[in-house]
C-alpha cells in the first residue's frame, strides 16, 4: 500500500500474458466480472474504447441493493503495457480527481502488474480501497490465469 493517505499501490505477478490482462481491463464484460469487489455486481451502460473515450459503471451491493456509479476516461492506452484512467464518482459527496495507472511488464512466469490508484476522496479510507482492489485482483487472476484450452 502507498504511504500517501489518498492513494493505494498494488503489485502482483499473474500467470498470464500481458495481452490477456490488458484485454481484461478493456472488455466491458470482463470488467463486470472481475472489477466489482466481493458482494457487488457490476454493470456498464456506456463504453467507448479509445483514448479520450471511457465507460460508466455501477457497482451494486447484492445484499442490500445500494449502488454507486462512476465514469472512467481513457487518458492513455499503450497496448499490452499501460492504461491510465481518470475516474469520477457520480455522487458529488465523493468528488475527487482520481487517476489509476495500470502498468504491465512481461516476466519469466507471466506478467508483472502494478496499479497506482491516486486521488481517492477523503471519505474513502485508503485501506478500504486497498481491500477492494485485493478482492478484485483475485477475481482478475481467476479470469486471466484460467487455461481453458481443449485437452488434446
Amino acid at each position: 500500500m502507498s504511504n500517501s493517505s489518498n492513494s493505494v499501490h498494488l503489485h502482483r505477478v499473474l500467470r498470464a500474458p500481458a495481452s490477456r490482462i490488458y484485454q481484461a481491463f478493456l472488455n466491458p464484460d470482463a470488467l463486470c466480472r472481475w472489477l466489482p469487489p466481493y458482494g457487488y455486481v457490476g454493470n456498464i451502460d456506456r463504453f467507448d474504447l479509445q483514448q479520450g473515450g471511457g465507460f460508466h459503471m455501477t457497482f451494486t451491493n447484492f445484499a442490500n441493493d445500494h449502488s454507486h456509479s462512476f465514469t472512467s476516461s481513457f487518458v492513455e492506452l499503450i497496448p499490452n503495457e499501460k492504461i491510465r484512467l481518470a475516474d469520477e464518482f457520480d455522487d458529488p459527496a465523493l468528488a475527487a480527481e482520481m487517476t489509476k495507472t495500470i502498468t504491465l511488464k512481461p516476466v519469466s512466469c507471466g506478467t508483472e502488474l502494478e496499479i497506482l490508484h491516486e486521488g481517492l476522496p477523503e471519505s474513502i479510507p485508503a485501506e478500504m480501497c486497498y481491500l477492494g482492489w485485493q478482492e478484485s485482483l483475485l477475481q482478475l487472476a481467476n479470469l486471466v490465469e484460467a487455461d481453458l484450452s481443449p485437452v488434446e
